[in-house]
């Protein structure tokens, strides 16, 4: 192993690894000892393993305060949606998992398709910040963004405010489903989210490691072994890298 990828991918002896709370598909539990329970804590773990080091879990709320955290030095890797705005100061791997993001929509909605949600009038709930609504507000043109802190606040906004549709990973949204009679998840999806591995932009040599850790995690089936222990539904091997 390089002395360059140990320098920055565990600078203070360990890897730290920074989890976003908020994606119940990648982070199932959270134990007694404060410890993370998951397929992208055990990643992390690989990750330290592979660089024969301890693994340090960085806990975030939500997505957007762990990207906010890249350059602040409290941690060396980071797994979160990869999305352009976040890589404008980190550096991501190709994504190892894809998660699809749909709409919900209320009972005796007239929109059928996921292109009829981009139309003026509509109004969409949508959690602020979170790979999916990064990439709303890159794309929707005609319907208006409504932005909440929480899943579940976006979703109370959502019922509370009569809104057009509720934006969201669609196993999130099957259980939302459930709370209210008459609503569709529209077929399809706008867009699937893509879980990758980050590290600072500094960090040239550890993000080449980060690459080829990624894709091997992918080949040898690791990434595939790590959603069945977990029993986690809707998370999907993202392909490999072009």
């Amino acid at each position: 192993m390089s002395p360059d990828v140990i320098s920055e991918l565990a600078p203070t002896g360990a890897l730290r690894a920074g989890i976003n709370l908020s994606n119940f598909l990648l982070v199932t539990n959270v134990d007694s000892t404060g410890t993370p329970v998951g397929v992208a804590p055990d990643l992390a773990q690989a990750v330290a393993e592979r660089l024969n080091v301890a693994v340090e879990y960085v806990l975030f709320k939500s997505p957007g305060e762990l990207a906010d955290a890249a350059d602040k030095g409290v941690w060396d890797i980071g797994l979160i949606g990869a999305e352009p705005q976040r890589a404008e100061s980190i550096t991501f791997t190709a994504a190892y998992a894809e998660i699809e993001a749909t709409y919900l929509v209320p009972a005796g909605s007239p929109l059928t398709t996921i292109a009829d949600v981009d139309s003026p009038g509509v109004l969409i709930s949508v959690t602020a910040r979170t790979a999916y609504g990064l990439w709303l507000d890159r794309n929707i043109k005609r319907a208006e963004l409504v932005r909440s802190e929480t899943l579940d606040s976006a979703y109370e906004q959502f019922v509370s405010g009569k809104l057009g549709a509720l934006a969201g990973l669609k196993l999130r949204l099957l259980s939302d489903l459930e709370r209210l009679p008459g609503a569709r998840i529209l077929d399809g999806r706008f867009m699937s989210v893509q879980q990758a591995i980050g590290t600072s932009r500094k960090n040239l040599p550890g993000a080449a490691f980060l690459r080829d850790f990624v894709e091997q995690a992918k080949a040898s089936g690791l990434v595939a072994r790590l959603i069945e222990r977990h029993g986690v539904r809707g998370l999907s091997v993202a392909p490999a890298a072009q």
